[in-house]
């Protein structure tokens, strides 16, 4: 992975960059609820394509229900670290981000260090809060990101998309997250929690995969 610019006191949760722990599910940080959900989204380099220009124009939010205000860039150049395989090995130098895009609307791209304001309901429930960018992959056959939670939201935590191009030609979009409970109805309804996700994991993938497509 690259991971994004940021500090340790932008985001209000501890365990930066753990979604991408292989072991999130059987080790979650402290008092929060992991969830993983991966899905063939189609094959071959055109889908992969088609897919992360979507993915990275915040398709998944937009197509989810959310609405994107006070998208705001990090000023200057956005550093992007080093790469990393999937047993967290270096295999990359560090580099810079390339100039910043944009979608039809005027919308930034995602970028490293970027912080959006997220609102919307789920399902019924709650979803609003100021959310940051804190990884970006954009490589051959790897490409998605990570947004951590800054503050205002129900739940603290974190959430990975990741498209991953494979050997055998198949495009797989996977999301991952861990929420720990803000609001107090959370805090004692953790079922919740668990039934926002479901409602979320669901709509990124119809936002994602053709088979939605209208």
């Amino acid at each position: 992975m690259r991971r994004g610019t940021f500090t340790d006191d932008t985001v209000d949760y501890a365990a930066v960059g753990a979604t991408q722990a292989p072991d999130l599910m059987g080790y979650p940080p402290e008092r929060s609820i992991p969830a993983e959900e991966s899905w063939r989204v189609g094959s071959g380099e055109a889908r992969f394509q088609t897919a992360s220009e979507a993915l990275l124009s915040w398709t998944a939010q937009k197509a989810a229900g959310l609405t994107l205000s006070d998208v705001r860039p990090a000023s200057g150049p956005m550093y992007s670290g080093v790469s990393f395989d999937h047993e967290g090995h270096p295999v990359a130098p560090t580099r810079t981000e390339a100039d910043q895009r944009f979608d039809a609307d005027g919308t930034p791209f995602v970028g490293a260090g970027t912080t959006v304001h997220l609102h919307g309901r789920v399902g019924g429930l709650k979803a609003d809060g100021e959310l940051r960018v804190i990884l970006v992959v954009e490589e051959p056959r790897r490409v998605g990101f990570a947004l951590g939670t800054v503050g205002g939201s129900v739940v603290s935590g974190e959430e990975s998309f990741m498209l991953d191009w494979r050997e055998n030609d198949e495009v797989w979009f996977t999301v991952r997250a861990f929420d720990a409970p803000q609001a107090l109805a959370y805090k004692l309804f953790r079922g919740l929690v668990r039934r926002r996700r479901r409602e979320l994991f669901t709509r990124y993938l119809r936002a994602i995969s053709p088979l939605y497509a209208t």
